[in-house]
């Protein structure tokens, strides 16, 4: 009997020990998932907004522009200018005798503004300046080409009268002052020559020696 009731529990006992067990034992692990990479993408660039180009200044140009200004009758001014640069007084005078010969047209009119530029003389300064002018004034086809130029030769020569006048009136100003400065020195040498004078001692002359008396014979 006891034997009966012992062999039914240990019975009992292995069928419910593995039942506990199952149930006590953790359920199998699922693996972690990878992690997924998300690749970061650089900002996008800002928008570019467009730039209108600036003009162009008339002193910043390009020198095929200027190229194209002095064609024509302007480049042959020009080139007349550097010619009788080098020139001497008397090959001036004879240029000048040979334009005054062709007539006065806006061209010879400048080209003898030109050579009367060169010659240094103030009186020729000015004719040349009034030339110019006349030139400037024309409204003429054969003038309107050179009028720029004409211009330009104007006020360059304007400031150089300016400048020889101020520097004439310069020289006319230290002449005066050295004018000055030597009457004054012949003043001070006149008034030395006086206080000299009144320095020199005031001796009498020595006395001439007596006559004696020659003894009778």
């Amino acid at each position: 009997m006891s034997f009966s009731i012992f062999s039914r529990s240990a019975i009992a006992m292995t069928l419910v020990v593995p039942v506990l067990l199952a149930g006590c034992s953790a359920p199998p692990r699922k693996p972690k998932p990878e992690p997924v990479v998300v690749p970061v993408l650089p900002p996008p660039p800002p928008p570019i907004t467009p730039v209108e180009a600036e003009p162009i200044a008339p002193a910043t140009q390009p020198g095929g522009i200027f190229s194209q200004l002095t064609q024509g009758p302007m480049g042959a001014m020009l080139a007349y200018a550097d010619k009788i640069r080098p020139l001497g007084a008397p090959e001036l005078g004879n240029e000048l005798n040979r334009l005054g010969e062709l007539g006065e047209t806006p061209t010879t009119q400048m080209q003898t503004a030109l050579v009367l530029a060169q010659t240094r003389n103030p009186a020729d300064l000015a004719r040349a300046q009034s030339l110019l002018q006349k030139v400037v004034a024309n409204p003429s086809a054969e003038a309107q080409p050179l009028q720029p130029l004409a211009r330009t030769l104007v006020a360059r020569i304007a400031e150089q009268r300016r400048v020889e006048e101020d520097r004439d009136k310069q020289a006319q100003q230290l002449r005066d002052a050295q004018r000055r400065i030597d009457q004054l020195n012949d003043r001070i040498e006149a008034l030395r020559a006086i206080e000299r004078s009144f320095a020199r001692p005031t001796n009498p002359p020595p006395a001439a020696p007596a006559a004696h008396p020659k003894p009778a014979p």
